[in-house]
């Protein structure tokens, strides 16, 4: 029941079959896992149940795939030692549904051992359910041991198989398929995204009714989940709505669709959850059916989002039916604006980008380190190509896809900062009023931009409630001059090392 080497005879073929194997529990129930996970839980106020995991973060540094590391025989054998773990004692095995688009659309397959169902549980309630009368073979086998003496992420992507070892962290499982999903979408001309999607009704200039597809690039804890549920404080009476499609990854197909990936939950953050500025996700996150990890939950089940008890990396996988802003549709049929989201305290609340300065922000992914990528690290600024960690392959080839995508669908591409304007002793703060009236007043076309000498940037002249005087950057940063042309040496010098990206959005840095 092993994988063999070389990597050429690695297949998903060599993985056991769950349905015939007496040891492995196959697509056991919801309720099942969660009865079989009983030892781990604590039931919350909610009826919930809650788990807190030895791992409370990705092993980023322990990861290496088949596309862009050098796999030696220990490699391989991490994966095929995961496998024949399979063996011995009891398993259990999900399938799962990522993705409906016809060119995005994968069955994925989890093994867990039973003792760490609640990982099943909570990544079954992420991704839809396969039909049951039709045969399954997955597209892609993730293999999670939380009990191996070692801790490895091992990709074998060509193979569709990835070995968790040495991790019980539920985002193992969840971004082992997501990875592959965006890989995928690059190998068919497309791009995989870390990104959230939303359907946006509004009456326009004109008055009438225009529905303006918006994604949102952003690394996890700076407010892609909370803007892309937000209903944008629309005017319901006339006809304006705002439904959210996708909170995490999507595929931009060369079309302009952009394919969603789970249809079933959302795995959001949790720390500082605000019932009111936050009230979808807080809401889904108290309801019944929500799975919560490392959330401070006392012995009683009072749930405490605010504390840090097992870090700043709490989360619960919450269910898009306990949405209201969630649409019964995960695809977006095509794409007018992206946003990335920044918290670079030199930037403005908003400013409008062309398509090469676009690819520029794409590039630099500039954000901060939250406690899901480095616990140690977090809150220090940091880049992150395409504000996504689980790129394989060229970086600076998706640089260039994203410039052409963007280009031939004429997309409004624009940069959008969710922390703080200026780094001195007067920063302006950008609270979620101030990033929800933007994005309502962009998707209504009532924004007036104007180009800035001193940012060098497209900024708003006029946002209809907001005084944009308040936000100038300038305004906020000692020696800011200086500091801007650090900042442009610093990113250029940042660009420059990606030997696939085109001289011309190394040539547009900001």
């Amino acid at each position: 029941m092993g994988i063999e080497h070389p990597p050429t005879a690695t297949r998903r073929s060599d993985l056991p079959d769950p349905r015939t194997t007496p040891n492995v529990t196959y697509d056991p129930s919801l309720s099942a896992l969660r009865e079989a996970s009983a030892h781990l839980e604590t039931t919350t106020e909610y009826d919930s149940p809650s788990y807190v995991s030895e791992y409370r973060s990705r092993s980023a540094d322990l990861t290496k795939t088949t596309v862009d590391d050098e796999f030696a025989a220990a490699d391989y054998r991490v994966v095929a030692d995961a496998v024949d773990r399979i063996g011995d004692g009891e398993w259990v095995c999900l399938d799962r549904r990522m993705g409906r688009h016809d060119d995005a659309s994968s069955i994925c397959r989890l093994f867990v051992p039973r003792e760490h169902a609640r990982i099943a549980l909570a990544w079954g309630k992420l991704f839809e359910p396969v039909d049951a009368d039709a045969p399954v073979e997955p597209d892609y086998v993730t293999v999670q041991v939380p009990d191996a003496d070692e801790t490895a992420i091992r990709v074998l992507a060509e193979a569709g198989v990835t070995a968790v070892v040495g991790s019980d962290y539920t985002g193992e499982a969840k971004k082992s398929f997501l990875r592959l999903f965006m890989w995928e979408a690059k190998r068919r001309g497309g791009l995989g995204l870390h990104a959230g999607s939303k359907r946006v009704t509004v009456r326009d200039d004109a008055g009438d009714l225009a529905t303006k597809g918006q994604v949102f690039l952003g690394l996890s804890a700076t407010g892609k989940s909370t803007l892309t549920a937000h209903g944008l404080w629309l005017d319901e009476d006339d006809g304006e709505s705002a439904s959210m499609l996708q909170d995490d990854v999507c595929a931009l197909t060369p079309d302009g669709e952009v394919a969603g990936s789970e249809g079933a939950g959302l795995y959001i953050k949790t720390i500082g959850l605000d019932p009111e500025e936050q009230a979808a996700l807080y809401d889904a996150a108290t309801h019944e059916s929500a799975v919560l990890e490392n959330v401070a939950v006392d012995d009683d089940g009072t749930v405490h989002f605010d504390e840090a008890r097992y870090g700043t990396n709490s989360r619960a996988v919450v269910q898009r039916d306990c949405l209201d802003s969630a649409d019964d549709e995960i695809d977006l049929g095509g794409v007018d604006q992206v946003f990335f989201i920044t918290r670079n305290p030199l930037m403005p609340p908003v400013a409008k980008l062309d398509e090469t300065e676009a690819a520029v922000a794409f590039m630099l992914g500039e954000s901060i380190q939250t406690s899901a990528g480095d616990p140690d690290a977090a809150g220090e600024a940091i880049r992150v190509v395409g504000t996504n960690p689980f790129i394989m392959g060229s970086e600076g080839e998706e640089g260039n896809r994203f410039r052409d995508l963007v280009a031939d669908l004429d997309v409004e591409c624009y940069v959008l900062n969710t922390g703080c304007v200026g780094d001195g002793d007067d920063p302006q703060d950008v609270g979620v009023r101030e990033s929800v009236t933007i994005l309502r007043e962009i998707a209504r076309g009532s924004v007036e931009w104007e180009r800035d000498g001193r940012t060098d940037l497209t900024v708003p002249s006029d946002v209809p409630g907001i005084d944009v005087d308040d936000y100038r950057v300038p305004d906020h940063v000692d020696d800011y001059d200086e500091a801007a042309a650090e900042l442009r040496e610093e990113r250029r010098a940042y660009l420059q090392q990606f030997d696939a990206l085109d001289d011309d959005v190394v040539d547009a840095v900001y």
